[in-house]
């Protein structure tokens, strides 16, 4: 079978696993304090353009999430999400766990915008009795989001706008932030997420890493008691030069950006051919996930070859599945892909 459920279905980048092999038998500090995460760090600030921000590594999505919401808001506080995001749907209730309710929004794309958010946060400010309740005081965003879509930069800049207004925290959640930024319709760069959100992450596990998040943190009112919080949580690594080793090789001569390019390639390939064959996609989305409509006979003759991800049904002879292609996906099996698609 071939897994295409999800983009972390792969170990790691071969480039990794040598440089893990070949630094296996030097000695360094602990904590994030060698040579090989501060040289990581360093790289990632050149590729943003700023020295003046705070990169820590972390090991996964979920615990950095914990970590920038915990750092971001006052215990009364709540996040403002899309009812579909990921901090809403799949992490067990991780947020709310630390004390933090979700504000959902209702979403047909995965996105918010502005005006919904403002609507939401005047709705809390003009309630005398707002005491009472949870008070927004952050933003959450995925880019890409968990369909496939992704915020322009004037998108970014009205959200940017209404956190202001309302002294709220923008938080970015780049789990697949690199296939965003190649993406064709994408008119944002590090820099600009990096100017308009308070704070964000740029994943490494669904992008050629073995694991590893780096959050990034523009905001100076948040850099206090971070590292320390982040060791609270659990997610301080004794051996953190595993994470700065493979930030490293991700940001050698770009390397997360030409993974991202060939992952989004092969995606754009299948999606021209369910488009061809006269199959509609739920989401237009020009990432590295594709949610074709499939016929309930269909998907039964394309489930004996791949592992897709199904979602919810259209109708009764329907149902929408994702498919993602990653930076391991193979040209040869979208080839084979595409003609069994066309045989359908």
């Amino acid at each position: 079978m071939i897994y295409m459920d999800n983009d972390y279905t792969h170990g790691a980048h071969p480039s990794i696993f040598n440089r893990l092999i070949e630094t296996n038998d030097e000695g360094t500090s602990g904590y994030g304090t060698d040579r090989f995460t501060e040289n990581a760090i360093q790289m990632i600030k050149e590729a943003i353009g700023r020295e003046d921000i705070v990169v820590h590594l972390l090991s996964g999505g979920t615990q950095t999430n914990i970590v920038a919401i915990t750092a971001s808001l006052r215990p009364f506080q709540g996040v403002i999400t899309a009812d579909s995001g990921h901090i809403n749907n799949l992490e067990a209730g991780a947020i709310e766990a630390v004390g933090h309710r979700m504000l959902s929004i209702p979403s047909e794309d995965g996105k918010i915008y502005a005006g919904e958010v403002k609507s939401l946060v005047d709705q809390y400010w003009n309630d005398n009795n707002n005491f009472h309740k949870v008070q927004p005081g952050m933003v959450y965003i995925s880019n890409p989001t968990e369909t496939g879509t992704i915020y322009s930069k004037q998108e970014l800049i009205d959200l940017r706008h209404v956190c202001d207004q309302n002294n709220m925290v923008l938080f970015m959640d780049g789990a697949r932030l690199g296939y965003g930024l190649v993406a064709e319709t994408n008119d944002l760069s590090l820099a600009d997420i990096t100017e308009l959100c308070d704070i964000y992450y740029f994943g490494g596990t669904k992008i050629g890493a073995l694991f590893g998040e780096a959050l990034i943190i523009g905001n100076n009112k948040l850099h206090h008691g971070m590292k320390t919080i982040i060791k609270q949580k659990g997610g301080l690594l004794a051996k953190g030069r595993a994470l700065g080793i493979q930030f490293e090789v991700l940001f050698k001569n770009d390397l997360y950006l030409e993974l991202s390019h060939h992952a989004v390639e092969q995606a754009m390939r299948l999606k021209k051919a369910f488009l061809d064959k006269g199959i509609a996609l739920r989401y237009e989305a020009y990432t590295n996930q594709v949610f074709p409509i499939l016929q309930n006979s269909q998907l039964e003759v394309l489930e004996k070859s791949y592992v897709m991800l199904k979602q919810e049904p259209v109708g009764d002879n329907h149902r929408v599945v994702r498919i993602c292609t990653s930076w391991a996906t193979d040209a040869k099996v979208i080839n084979q892909f595409i003609k069994d698609i066309q045989a359908l």
